[in-house]
């Protein structure tokens, strides 16, 4: 852990200081308690803990969107932030990208499209490409990749002292990635990342602050992102066992207490004391962070009683690189039971423009009738926002039984670490890494004939990445997947491969 001497060896001046910083979100939903960390100028740390720990809390803090219960968060007077947010707000998707970026300051810039023109080329989206200005383009006509980089770009065109990144890679192709991993190595100012890539982390981070979801404090570590996870395993196991050897000693006094205390005399004296040493040695247990909890193995039922072709796909339209306009192609395509599609292409090709066509059944696309279609949007709009998760949940078990099971309901939940409070939040209010969890639990009570999973790891903590894996290989519908994670789909069994790119 971060002591100050090494803390020092980072270099300057401190520039982000946490002191019994409490929060909590609403009544009864503490996220901090007392937490106090430092951040030095110029370095580079990453942000850990388990989904809805309260990560981007943090950000809310030192943005001062949110003010904490009680403590300080001391930032240098005139620090500039910065942050490259998950999502754009849905009610900035009709702006041009030029009054996108106008947003980002206070007041009229007279320089903006030339510094858009920079900033853009940083993140390798080019502002003349096709001949054509994207400058005057609305924010919707952007895939998902492409909106990550503009997000990204949104942040880096103020030049902040402190740049907070919010998962930046999440849409990102292989290319994409590579490109924001070299400009962070060389990034000469302050900068926070949250992120569940650990490859990408693992290539810049100075350290890590790792929020615990349990005691809600937050633990300083410094070294890359692979040695500071190996400190932490390092740290549990001593702990377990300091703790363990405590337990032995507390339960020998407990014994020795009872036996002592049978005697009566004297020898209750002897026995309050054993009694009170027991009192002693369970104050030394240590408080053991708890490890990130991972998801249980789990299953996705394909729909029942399936024959014959479930989807047929004759042609796809994709945006032509040199003129951002549809080409439309042809294709023969038929998925039948135990048939996993993967959908590739560079950003901006329509993948997700297809997937959304496809499951409107229009443009060369016929779906069987009576196939129930499970779909992950990367934006999670096909949930309301407004429903409670336990509403939402209710919902898919309905559209399939005809009533609810409740136990049914409840057993998926939990297997999806959608804990008591959790089920009666509203969607809109989770982390987007519970809004993908609550995600897959809708599709398990879905039981869908058909499977089309928009980038499923976005947002998702990389251990729950295995184990979300291993559920797709074995399901048995059809499936259309896009992922730009290799490692994810070379889990994944793959019959086909639709690439749009060529």
């Amino acid at each position: 852990m971060q002591s100050e001497s090494t803390s020092k060896a980072f270099g300057g001046e401190t520039v982000i200081r946490f002191e019994d910083v409490s929060f909590e979100h609403g009544h009864n939903k503490p996220i901090l308690d007392e937490v106090n960390f430092t951040v030095r100028r110029g370095t580079k740390v990453t942000i850990m803990g388990q989904n809805g720990a309260g990560k981007t809390t943090i950000f809310g803090l030192i943005l001062g969107d949110h003010t904490p219960e009680s403590g300080t968060v001391h930032l240098p007077n005139g620090t500039t932030i910065a942050t490259a947010r998950q999502v754009i707000p849905r009610d900035q998707m009709e702006l041009s990208v030029r009054d996108f970026f106008q947003k980002c300051f206070k007041e009229k810039k007279y320089d903006l499209d030339p510094r858009i023109d920079n900033v853009l080329e940083v993140v390798n989206l080019h502002a003349h490409k096709g001949g054509q200005d994207i400058k005057d383009r609305p924010l919707k006509m952007f895939s998902g990749g492409q909106q990550a980089r503009l997000l990204l770009a949104s942040a880096l065109i103020q030049d902040p002292d402190i740049l907070l990144l919010d998962e930046p890679t999440n849409n990102l192709d292989k290319a994409g990635i590579e490109h924001l991993t070299q400009f962070l190595i060389g990034y000469q100012k302050t900068c926070l990342v949250i992120s569940h890539d650990a490859e990408f982390l693992n290539a810049f981070t100075h350290g890590v602050l790792y929020l615990d979801v349990y005691t809600r404090k937050v633990e300083q570590y410094v070294g890359d992102y692979f040695n500071v996870v190996q400190q932490i395993t390092t740290r549990i196991e001593k702990e377990n066992m300091k703790n363990a050897q405590l337990a032995k000693e507390i339960q020998e006094n407990k014994d020795k207490a009872n036996f002592f205390a049978m005697k009566g005399g004297q020898m209750r004296l002897v026995a309050k004391r054993m009694r009170e040493r027991a009192e002693e040695l369970e104050e030394e247990k240590v408080d053991v962070r708890k490890e990130d909890r991972t998801i249980k193995p789990f299953t996705i039922p394909a729909q029942a009683d399936m024959i014959g072709e479930i989807i047929g796909i004759s042609s796809y339209s994709v945006i032509s690189p040199k003129t951002h306009k549809p080409v439309i192609r042809e294709c023969k395509i038929s998925l039948r039971k135990k048939t996993h599609l993967l959908l590739s292409g560079p950003n901006g090709i329509g993948k997700s423009t297809l997937l959304e066509k496809i499951v409107n059944g229009v443009e060369g696309t016929v779906i069987a009738p009576g196939i129930r279609v499970g779909y992950y949007r990367q934006d999670f709009s096909m949930m309301d926002f407004n429903d409670t998760v336990y509403q939402s949940l209710e919902k898919i078990i309905r559209s399939v039984d005809g009533r609810l099971i409740e136990t049914e309901l409840r057993a998926a939940a939990a297997s999806f670490l959608i804990n008591s409070d959790t089920i009666h939040t509203k969607i809109g209010s989770l982390s987007e890494g519970q809004k993908g969890l609550v995600a897959f639990a809708r599709l398990v009570l879905l039981r869908p004939g058909l499977l089309i999973l928009d980038e499923p790891t976005n947002h998702i903590n990389f251990r729950h990445l295995p184990v979300i894996a291993k559920a797709l290989d074995e399901y048995e519908g059809a499936m259309i997947l896009v992922s730009h994670v290799p490692e994810f789909v070379q889990q994944i069994r793959i019959d086909e491969v639709l690439d749009l790119g060529k």
